[in-house]
């Protein structure tokens, strides 16, 4: 019988796996200066990770965000969403005011992201929320950081308020028809022509929407879009600004945490400055155009649907931060921002939403065929309309997911029944109108 060999084959060595390494960038503010910025700090993370041949490009996730608080950053929601679905290993960010300002929501991320088994790199700290010593440096820090916050903003408010006293403008942007230079609103004469268009057109009868559209004819281009709307028209159309005077302390920060910004109605002194700077419009001009936008608001005033609404509570102004109310036209059913409501689109320049574009959004983010309320309300918190179109889902699991809705024409909301009223109507004004010789 043969002997029996035995030879051993030697396992292929393991390969080290890489870490997965992200970056966490944040800048607080959307003005170019900050972009290029936040723009710069991604290259920088691109970079640094790309260059450690032990770590494996997990991305950067970048925010303009207004404030350190976490709910309001999609891209920092996306991060922990692909910490949960085990996608990182480690997380690279500038520092602890870049990450969160306040104690409690640094701590609880961390934590979180702790028991994940991911490490957070505090690069000006140069501390790592896994070492031994972590957490605690981390507690005093962030403690230091949001004090530092805060005196920060009181210091900031006991000079706006010097300067207000004194009549001295403090940040803004300059509306269509002026530059800003050195704190002084000054005329630019092209531009100061297309507000006093607006103005003339309005008072000769036209609508907002029809202004619009007059002017895109003409090939005006307005500051900031590609074509006018109803919300640039009607703010220019309530812009006491363009008369000469300027009021002061519109709005202001609800505090040094969440940044928000409110709407003054009385809570705080405002400043009135008589003859600020050259006028666009005259004084008895823009009289004249705020009592027809009154007496036309009460013409078409929608009236309250009070049939219960699946979204009642639910849905808050992205930009003024007030309800937004239900309400039926005779074509439609909106969601309108109750301070738009209350006080026009000068107080809230936010935009209505139809009720069916809120549910086509709630259908999709919820995956479902058909649109459920009792889905809707055991998921989902908070709608928050934003800027552009687009609506925030809040879950009550504390994720927040963005989708955007459609602007249809008004006809696509018709009933068959409004339809042939329309046609009637259409047919009746024909028929009145045609002679016979």
């Amino acid at each position: 019988m043969t002997k029996k060999t035995v030879t051993k084959v030697n396992a292929l060595p393991k390969l080290a796996s890489k870490m997965r390494v992200a970056a966490y960038a944040r800048v607080s503010s959307g003005k170019d200066a900050m972009l290029h910025s936040l723009s710069a700090q991604v290259n920088h993370y691109k970079k640094l990770i790309h260059d450690n041949s032990e770590w494996s490009f997990a991305g950067v996730y970048a925010d303009e965000a207004l404030t350190g608080t976490k709910d309001s950053r999609l891209e920092f929601q996306n991060l922990l969403e692909d910490s949960r679905a085990g996608k990182i290993d480690m997380i690279i960010t500038k520092s602890i005011s870049r990450f969160a300002r306040n104690t409690v929501i640094l701590l609880e991320t961390v934590r979180e992201l702790k028991s994940l088994g991911i490490d957070v790199f505090f690069e000006e700290q140069n501390v790592h929320t896994l070492s031994g010593e972590g957490e605690m440096i981390l507690t005093f820090l962030a403690t230091f950081a949001q004090e530092e916050s805060r005196s920060t903003s009181e210091n900031m408010k006991w000079r706006i308020k010097k300067d207000f006293e004194q009549g001295i403008l403090w940040g803004g942007k300059p509306c269509l028809g002026y530059a800003l230079e050195d704190k002084r609103f000054i005329v630019i004469p092209d531009e100061a022509k297309i507000v006093q268009q607006i103005y003339q057109l309005y008072i000769a009868g036209y609508g907002a929407d029809t202004i619009g559209k007059i002017l895109d004819e003409r090939g005006i281009i307005p500051k900031n879009s590609a074509k006018w709307n109803r919300s640039s028209i009607m703010t220019i159309l309530s812009n006491y600004n363009y008369t000469g005077d300027l009021i002061l302390q519109k709005t202001f920060r609800e505090n040094h945490l969440s940044k928000r910004k409110i709407i003054n109605s009385g809570e705080l002194d405002q400043y009135a400055v008589k003859k600020n700077h050259e006028a666009i419009i005259s004084k008895d001009l823009f009289d004249k155009v705020q009592e027809i936008r009154k007496q036309r608001a009460e013409r078409i005033k929608p009236r309250i649907n009070k049939k219960p609404q699946a979204f009642k509570g639910m849905i808050k102004c992205g930009i003024c931060g007030k309800a937004y109310t239900h309400k039926t036209t005779p074509h439609n059913e909106i969601w309108k921002c109750s301070l738009s409501v209350t006080k026009g689109i000068e107080a809230c320049p936010s935009k209505q939403v139809p009720d069916r574009e809120i549910k086509k959004a709630a259908k999709t983010i919820l995956k479902i065929r058909s649109f459920d309320e009792e889905v809707l309300k055991s998921k989902v918190k908070q709608v928050l309309v934003m800027p552009e179109n687009k609506l925030i889902f809040q879950f009550k699991d504390e994720t927040s997911v963005e989708q955007s809705w459609n602007k249809s024409s008004r006809s696509e909301a018709w009933t068959p029944e409004m339809r042939e009223k329309a046609k009637q109507r259409a047919l009746k004004q024909h028929q009145g109108g045609v002679h016979h010789g």
